[in-house]
């Protein structure tokens, strides 16, 4: 019969621990290399732990470690007793041949870690899972973020010489050359945008605002359009204002350029349904992931976007809107609960590693106004913690009803900060019988 787990002993390899800390003491320039991903409290040993703390110290003072300085240092310390005494320091080097296989060792003793970092957490998040004063959904977000965190302990940080940099600098560039449409991040389908930002970027946060019926579901199912139905790019969407029915309407009136009022009277001739079956058979094929909740729980979105990413591997997400995300500490004044949200979407984004697309109201003070980032509703931090910030803009207060009926209505897409390239005007075009936005010069009407 198997042991009970709580009799078990947590999973360790003392040999590997001596191991690591015996070749490093053959071979002290590897230390740096082993410090990129193993700390000291990755031991289970905590003699071997004092030993490694000691050899860290030794590193930043400059000095090459030995048995004699790494004696010293743990004597002068006060902890030679702890690290088990001189003897079993200088017994350190006979329990490895070589330093040739350090990483390896040490990789032993990380994993072993780690295992013991999952048995920690199940523990907490089966005690947690008792207890009735806690939501569950703030114990699903919390169980998520430390198996997340543990995800990057196994990340390394590599030092690159121009010698690898260089070829790997022009093969994206000769990449550029070839392919003129070749971006380092995802394409938003509009060219001039895209010119500017070189595609959306992993791990930004980016804005879009604009004031009421200007456009900006129109603008984001525009992009989705082109990242999932013509790129075949996974894409997520959240919806919290309008039904996953309306959007899938709109899109098939973007995808077949049928007006958005014939698919809502059911007036459509014989080559509209025509049309519409082929636009629908592109959709049905497309990577698009929609969400439709109103007053999604933030920890509900976080919750979602993770598993878009690991089920469905979407590579962007797009939030329609920022400001109807609820926060779980609605006790606190709107503004901050805005902030936030604010910093949660971009600390989404760098922990997916995709870009976040979010949408978001502009006051009403801007109203028949090109929009300013100060013009950003309820939150000053949305402007702080934004990668890029864009705002559609369309001066409504001289439109003439026949203006109102144009098939094409000219559009400022204001791009009024990007934390890594430039910033300006666009000019795009706004056909609203399909509540579409595409490049001027690919109108067709």
């Amino acid at each position: 019969m198997a042991a009970p787990l709580k009799d078990k002993i947590p999973p360790h390899d003392l040999d590997a621990e001596q191991a690591t800390l015996g070749a490093l003491l053959y071979d002290w320039g590897a230390v740096s290399t082993v410090l990129s991903f193993l700390r000291p409290d990755r031991f289970y040993s905590l003699q071997n732990q004092v030993v490694f703390e000691a050899m860290i110290s030794l590193f930043k003072k400059g000095i090459r470690g030995d048995i004699l300085t790494l004696i010293e240092e743990l004597r002068s310390a006060g902890k030679l007793e702890a690290a088990g005494g001189a003897g079993y320091v200088s017994a350190l080097p006979d329990t490895v041949p070589t330093s040739a296989n350090i990483e390896y060792y040490a990789r032993i003793v990380l994993d072993k870690s780690i295992r013991r970092d999952l048995i920690h957490i199940s523990s907490q998040i089966t005690a947690e899972s008792h207890d009735d004063t806690k939501e569950s959904r703030g114990i699903l977000e919390d169980a998520q973020n430390k198996i997340f965190a543990l995800t990057d302990i196994n990340q390394t940080q590599t030092i690159k010489s121009m010698t690898e940099l260089m070829p790997a600098t022009l093969e994206v560039i000769e990449t550029h050359i070839r392919n003129r449409d070749a971006y380092t991040g995802i394409p938003s389908g509009f060219t001039d945008l895209d010119n500017m930002t070189s595609g959306f970027q992993n791990s930004e946060l980016i804005i879009i605002g604009a004031r009421p019926s200007i456009g900006k579901t129109a603008l984001a199912l525009s992009m989705s359009q082109n990242i999932a139905v013509e790129r075949k790019i996974p894409t997520g969407f959240f919806s919290l204002e309008m039904s996953c029915q309306q959007i899938g309407q709109r899109l098939l009136s973007q995808e077949a350029r049928i007006p958005s009022q014939k698919l809502r009277s059911g007036m459509l001739k014989m080559d509209d349904l025509q049309r519409l079956q082929d636009a629908a058979s592109r959709c049905y094929e497309s990577p698009f992931y929609v969400v439709d909740s109103p007053n999604m729980k933030l920890l509900d979105l976080r919750a979602i976007a993770r598993q878009m990413v690991l089920q469905y591997r979407v590579k962007i997400i797009f939030i329609d809107y920022l400001t109807l995300v609820t926060s779980e500490n609605t006790t606190i004044p709107r503004h901050e609960q805005i902030a936030e949200i604010s910093r949660s979407l971009k600390s989404l984004a760098r922990e997916l590693a995709i870009p976040v697309v979010a949408l978001s109201q502009v006051k009403r003070d801007a109203e028949g106004q090109r929009p300013t980032l100060a013009d950003l509703r309820e939150s000053g931090s949305i402007e702080q913690d934004a990668d890029v910030v864009m705002f559609l803009h369309r001066d409504r207060r001289h439109e003439t009803d026949q203006e109102e009926r144009s098939p094409v209505q000219d559009t400022e897409l204001i791009l009024s900060k990007q934390r890594n390239g430039p910033i300006g005007d666009i000019h795009i075009a706004y056909l609203p019988s399909y509540t579409k936005f595409e490049n001027k010069t690919d109108q067709t009407i």
